[in-house]
């Protein structure tokens, strides 16, 4: 069965990291440049994780999650049926990516500073803004060899580096404090408590032809079931999974 997998954050801070998460991943996969226009892609993704990194404070935040999620593995530590050394290794891993967040350099100063970066933000965020008569700067570098502008996106990338790492690491352990369970939304429409949970993961057949709308917070939700193609409300029952990640 063909399912449409989605995920709603309960919360602001959460909603921030799982939009710099995309962020992160678009600028991956596109610094090859392995066509003419991913470099659109790739600076429209830079900048955008620069907008945030100028507005909120970012690296506290992520900071304090991820000391949080150490505190609560340690009190697994010398449990009876806990695989102690997998613990320790979570520990250790955790413990080395908190210590380079933290001894990291305020997100995004070191690409405010760049002078090409620079050069062509402003430009680049006007609708068409990036044609050769806007940018001249942004075109030459299109010129250079693939080799030397895989090493500047490289380069631009490095001091994101303990910000992806720290990401990863609390997106993904929060994803695992939940498992799927099957749920039914009666006529389109499903409700639940929730505890101090931050994520909201689904699975839903493709076939029922919907899409979810969330509406809530970390203690209560509310799921509401929408038909792609009249945008209506769903009025039949859908069966679907779902997942409370706290």
């Amino acid at each position: 069965m063909t399912t449409h997998y989605f995920e709603h954050p309960l919360n602001e801070k959460t909603r921030i990291y799982l939009r710099v998460e995309a962020l992160l991943a678009q600028l991956h996969a596109a610094s090859q440049f392995s066509n003419q226009y991913q470099h659109q892609l790739f600076f429209r993704a830079l900048f955008d994780l620069l907008d945030i990194f100028e507005q909120i404070q970012l690296r506290n935040e992520l900071a304090k999650d991820v000391e949080k999620q150490k505190n609560i593995y340690r009190n697994w530590m010398n449990v009876d049926g806990v695989d102690q050394q997998v613990l320790q290794t979570l520990l250790t891993e955790i413990d080395e990516i908190h210590t380079n967040l933290i001894n990291a350099d305020r997100f995004g100063i070191e690409l405010k500073d760049e002078r090409f970066l620079t050069t062509i933000r402003q430009r680049f965020n006007l609708p068409g803004g990036s044609c050769c008569f806007d940018l001249p700067a942004l075109h030459y570098w299109l010129r250079l060899p693939a080799d030397d502008k895989q090493r500047d996106a490289q380069v631009w990338m490095k001091s994101l580096h303990p910000l992806a790492a720290a990401l990863h690491l609390w997106l993904k352990l929060a994803r695992e404090t939940g498992h799927f369970n099957a749920h039914t939304a009666y006529e389109g429409f499903f409700q639940s408590d929730a505890e101090e949970a931050n994520i909201l993961r689904l699975n839903i057949p493709l076939e029922y032809g919907v899409y979810p709308m969330i509406s809530g917070h970390k203690n209560r939700f509310a799921i509401k079931f929408i038909e792609f193609e009249s945008t209506q409300a769903c009025t039949r029952d859908v069966h679907f999974e779902l997942a409370v990640c706290s």
